[in-house]
């Protein structure tokens, strides 16, 4: 059973800083990109950031400049810091592994972790 434990979400006044991280474990494919999207109340899942295998990443044009996202290939996990946090950053973030079997792709999500921030 794959596993992505997520960690580092909670509370912060605007202007704090978080920093989540994201643990896969059990995937027998080669991981790919790695990467983290965000779902608000009553808005569609967006992405926020991903990073591939060789460490090009893409930013929503909300988080760049602000969240960076890296990622440890040897442990299989992928970060992401959050600094200058906004309310309109207040969401679930799930974070998100694409791996290759050499025949097709797996798509795997954490169970998500919630960011409240406070103005």
């Amino acid at each position: 059973q794959v596993q992505l434990v997520e960690s580092g979400g909670g509370s912060v006044q605007a202007g704090g800083s978080l920093r989540l991280s994201c643990a896969a474990s059990r995937i027998q494919f080669s991981i790919q990109t790695m990467g983290w999207y965000r779902q608000a109340p009553g808005k569609q899942r967006e992405l926020v950031a991903t990073i591939d295998t060789g460490g090009t990443t893409n930013y929503a044009d909300s988080a760049k400049g602000r969240f960076t996202i890296s990622r440890d290939n040897a442990k299989n996990t992928v970060y992401l810091q959050m600094n200058s946090l906004k309310p309109e950053d207040t969401a679930v973030y799930y974070c998100y592994v694409h791996a290759w079997s050499g025949i097709r792709v797996y798509d795997y999500w954490g169970q998500g972790t919630q960011v409240t921030v406070s103005s």
